[in-house]
């Protein structure tokens, strides 16, 4: 038979640590969805604005992907902030930083058994949130490269097009008119 530690028999998920996790849970979702919007944005700006340079370089599109990229780890660290804000505010951490630390590794679910006996489900919440919002990420920064493929095969195929035409002879029909 298997033993337990005391402290996990006696354990009981309360009603406040449900509400607690899912309030947020539902900030970071908004959070996420505020910065996802704000990166796909500047994205489509920065893109407007390099249109030109991007038409003769295509590889110029890969600093829209960067510029991305550095956002959405920004709004990811915005999310994590505010669980690690909130551990601290519960005094379920020991300091900002290995509030962080704790917060980052779970949100990226490579840790859990840090958080103080009351909070134990939020451990699991939290790597939830970071589940979904790295899909979301993951889902926009795909398309943005998509976006970027897809332009650059364009005027791969433009220029093709353009390199033929020149190419060929200037009759282009058979000689003598129509048949």
């Amino acid at each position: 038979m298997h033993e337990f530690l005391q402290r996990d028999v006696e354990y009981v998920t309360r009603v406040d640590e449900v509400l607690w996790g899912g309030l947020l849970l539902a900030m970071t979702i908004v959070i996420h969805g505020i910065g996802m919007l704000l990166t796909v944005r500047a994205a489509d700006s920065i893109k407007e604005a390099t249109e030109a340079v991007r038409s003769r370089f295509p590889a110029m599109g890969l600093v829209v992907l960067i510029i991305a990229a550095w956002m959405i780890i920004l709004v990811n660290l915005v999310e994590v902030a505010m669980w690690s804000g909130f551990f601290i505010w519960k005094h379920a951490q020991p300091s900002i930083f290995s509030a962080f630390y704790n917060a980052m590794l779970n949100y990226t679910t490579l840790q859990a058994g840090y958080l103080p006996l009351r909070w134990r489900l939020l451990e699991g919440m939290l790597a939830m949130s970071g589940l979904m919002t790295f899909a979301w990420s993951t889902s926009v920064l795909f398309s943005l490269a998509q976006e970027f493929i897809d332009q650059a095969l364009l005027l791969t195929r433009q220029r093709r097009a353009k390199r033929r035409s020149k190419m060929a002879p200037a009759g282009h029909g058979k000689a003598g008119g129509s048949g």
